[in-house]
């Protein structure tokens, strides 16, 4: 069975206590002269949290931002329009849990004929429980990591995501550094639904940031095989006071809360290091890069295996052909 680091939230968050303090070795090379002027940025899961943070100070920084959300249309963009002081923003309805939402979104970027250079992979779920998608398919697994694994093929196979050497797109994975320490991808449980509860959920959290990291990996040896197209680059932004505890049984939400509250950065401070890798030249010509905040470093070494990643794509593309009759997978020489 697949198992992530932890069972328990609040042993999870007390974890980031200590990540709050770690010395941010890279936070001095973030400048305010960093911006995103004539660029386009996809942000994923934008209207709260973290993704809200990121689409407004995307837009603080001169970015056309493209907010890809399922609520909240259209006042969180009009916020971030006000906060920021840059009309250049757009909301677009996209349901991670909706297989046809993907299909209809990066359709309507083609038409368009919308050209990303930033795309941030920030949508995630912390349901509480198994719950079926329409699919058929789980929602943690669904939104966690195989509607990044469809959107990013339909982004690249449309021409919404193209990099020629000399232009460089940029695909953030937003990712956990509980990655660490999980299980190995379990094949027999890849897909399946099956009824779990509280603990499981937690657990699959983490696990499905390590298959997240190891698709990224997997995605950027593809993309990147003589030279740097598109930079595939993942980041943990440490320990963020959101409301993704909100599904949790409440004493435990109750205790979760009073941590996040004293100890976990603000969503607009975690956002910093993010927007750093999305618009810093100090990333041009590098991919696979790992940062957790303002730290460079190695994923977990499962991420890296070759043939795991081969073997996480094959399984991919094979259950998405399973799940939907509008499959296609971008195709490289």
């Amino acid at each position: 069975m697949a198992e992530g680091k932890f069972d328990n939230p609040v042993v999870a968050a007390l974890t980031g206590f200590y990540d709050r303090f770690r010395k941010q070795e890279m936070a001095a090379r973030f400048k305010a002269s960093d911006n995103f002027d004539g660029k386009t940025i996809l942000i994923t899961g934008a209207t709260s949290g973290l993704g809200f943070a990121l689409a407004t100070e995307t837009a603080k920084r001169g970015g056309k931002v493209i907010m890809g959300c399922r609520g909240k249309i259209p006042e969180a963009g009009n916020k971030v329009r006000e906060i920021s002081g840059n009309d250049n923003v757009e909301m677009m309805y996209l349901d991670l849990t909706r297989i046809s939402s993907i299909h209809d979104f990066t359709d309507t970027l083609q038409q368009n004929n919308i050209i990303l250079d930033v795309t941030i992979l920030n949508a995630a779920s912390a349901a509480s429980r198994a719950r079926k998608t329409e699919s058929g398919l789980d929602e943690l697994f669904l939104v966690n990591y195989f509607a990044n694994f469809m959107l990013v093929n339909l982004l690249i196979k449309k021409g919404i995501i193209k990099g020629n050497g000399a232009t460089q797109p940029r695909i953030i994975f937003i990712t956990s550094d509980t990655h660490r320490g999980c299980s190995a991808i379990d094949y027999d449980e890849f897909g399946r639904y099956f009824d779990y509860g509280v603990s499981k959920a937690i657990s699959n959290y983490s696990y499905f940031k390590l298959v997240l990291n190891t698709f990224a990996t997997e995605l950027s040896g593809r993309l990147n095989k003589e030279r740097v197209t598109v930079q595939v680059n993942a980041i943990c932004p440490g320990p963020v006071n959101t409301n993704i505890i909100r599904e949790i049984p409440f004493l435990a939400r109750i205790a979760l809360r009073a941590i996040f509250a004293m100890i976990f950065k603000t969503p607009r401070k975690a956002a910093q290091p993010i927007i750093y890798m999305a618009c810093s030249d100090d990333f041009n010509d590098r991919t696979n890069e790992y940062m957790h905040m303002f730290i460079s470093k190695k994923m977990d070494e499962k991420v890296y295996d070759a043939a795991e990643g081969l073997k996480l794509w094959q399984e991919s593309e094979k259950l998405w052909k399973q799940v939907d009759e509008k499959a296609v997978m971008i195709e490289l020489n």
